[in-house]
């Protein structure tokens, strides 16, 4: 599901900026942007962004500035002489012309530091950090709520449809064996009309009984009201179950086909096309849905 929450935090050397965004994804998977001094505090992030998500592709970006009166970034003098080392060595054997300034590698890594890397330890700026994603998170949870309460609308909406189609293959399946019987009876009628062979009862009770066995879908109907009512059920949760949803649509369609192929009848073809369109509508919807 689609969200997004912010945050700010301020201590006396820095400010920061937390930004959590969330696009759809079966699984979960978390993409971190921090400054390189914090990347250490990766799993950290990750264990609390866990504990609010569970599917989706999760951006989060930490932006952290000085604050008045401290030094936000500072040149690591060491780093920066080596990479010029190197760089002098390989134009000296390439005959090349070297550069006639620096600017080209401020942007390799650790070139630029923050200001108080070398002195104060990531974790003690982990507080902050924390409660700014936290901050964020709950931001990222009202906008998906808002999302959520559409979704359930819509899934309610299709829900009512299958139940409604349902109901009607459900009033229709009886009919269905009575209405082989006649015209089995009938057609054989004609055929004895002008002849002289019989056909006994019996036999014709048969095909009916076998025609019956066939096309009973009793079983399909009875597990297809135990879907819903479990679907029901889990819409209904607190906590999110997304997959779980995405199963029960699953085998809707496995009985609603199973249903189609024995039941040899217009009418229940029909309901049988509304219902997978409505189900059909519920899987892209539950694609969206942690």
């Amino acid at each position: 599901m689609t969200g997004f929450g912010d945050a700010r935090g301020q201590n006396d050397r820095m400010s920061m900026s937390v930004e959590v965004r969330a696009v759809n994804n079966r699984y979960f998977k978390l993409v971190t942007k921090t400054p390189e001094r914090y990347q250490s505090l990766e799993g950290e992030i990750e264990r609390v962004v866990r504990e609010s998500i569970t599917r989706g592709t999760v951006n989060v970006s930490v932006r952290v500035d000085g604050v008045a009166g401290s030094s936000a970034y500072r040149l690591d003098a060491v780093v920066l002489k080596g990479y010029w080392q190197q760089l002098m060595s390989l134009t000296s054997s390439l005959g090349a012309k070297p550069p006639d300034n620096l600017g080209s590698l401020l942007s390799l890594p650790g070139v630029v530091a923050d200001g108080d890397s070398g002195t104060t330890d990531p974790r003690e700026d982990w507080p902050l950090i924390e409660s700014s994603l936290r901050e964020a998170l709950v931001k990222l949870h009202d906008f998906r709520a808002a999302e959520g309460s559409s979704m359930e609308q819509d899934l309610q909406l299709n829900l009512r449809i299958v139940s409604t189609e349902l109901e009607k293959i459900a009033a229709r399946a009886p009919q269905i064996v009575r209405d082989f019987r006649d015209k089995l009876r009938d057609r054989v009628a004609e055929l004895l009309r002008d002849g002289e062979a019989t056909v006994e009862p019996s036999d014709l009770i048969r095909e009916v009984s076998i025609y019956a066995e066939r096309c009973d879908v009793s079983e399909e109907i009875l597990r297809l009201r135990s879907h819903l009512d479990q679907f029901q059920s889990f819409v209904r949760q607190p906590q999110s179950a997304g997959r779980k949803l995405d199963f029960l649509t699953q085998e809707m369609v496995r009985e609603v086909n199973t249903i189609g192929s024995k039941a040899n009848n217009s009418e229940v073809a029909h309901a049988v096309v509304e219902i997978k369109a409505a189900v059909e509508r519920m899987r892209e919807v539950l694609q969206n849905v942690e």
